[in-house]
């Protein structure tokens, strides 16, 4: 496991090299149905419905809960097959929105002999207030390491 960081922490990144073809991990990644099998937060509940396997400019709502239940929408805002997903999430609720939203949930996916780099990102450069979530980077790359492990999980079953 490798861990990144830059932009003054805004970005965090965790790294690993999961023994499976890259296809698999970014079915898995593609499915917002499956994302609380390998979150490693324990944030995630379930998708809501309505969706879908997903593209470029869809969009995914997700039922959370971090000591309470709230919701979460996010946009697939960089999509290239096998290679690279990413979705910005905000919100459903009007007051949070105007305090957070806007962090960025990256996974890039770099072909190897045996295997898959997997990087996953946790972006805040965009986040409405990131002096305020900054707070929370090394929760964050924890559970990215934990996240990455149950992809590696999951996809050698």
């Amino acid at each position: 496991m490798t861990t990144r960081s830059t932009a003054q922490s805004l970005v965090a990144s965790v790294e690993r090299f999961i023994p499976a073809p890259a296809d698999r991990i970014f079915a898995l990644l593609a499915d917002p149905s499956r994302h609380r099998e390998i979150d490693g937060s324990g944030t995630v509940r379930e998708a809501k419905e309505g969706s879908q396997q997903l593209t470029l400019g869809s969009t995914f709502g997700m039922s959370m809960n971090a000591g309470f239940a709230y919701s979460m929408v996010s946009t697939i805002i960089e999509f290239e097959p096998d290679r690279r997903i990413a979705w910005q999430t905000r919100p459903v609720q009007s007051l949070p929105k105007q305090v957070v939203g806007g962090r960025i949930w990256r996974y890039e996916l770099e072909p190897r002999d045996g295997g898959t780099l997997v990087r996953e990102s946790w972006d805040i450069t965009q986040e409405k207030n990131n002096w305020l979530v900054r707070r929370m980077r090394s929760k964050a790359i924890d559970a990215m390491t934990k996240t990455l492990e149950r992809i590696e999980h999951v996809v050698a079953e």
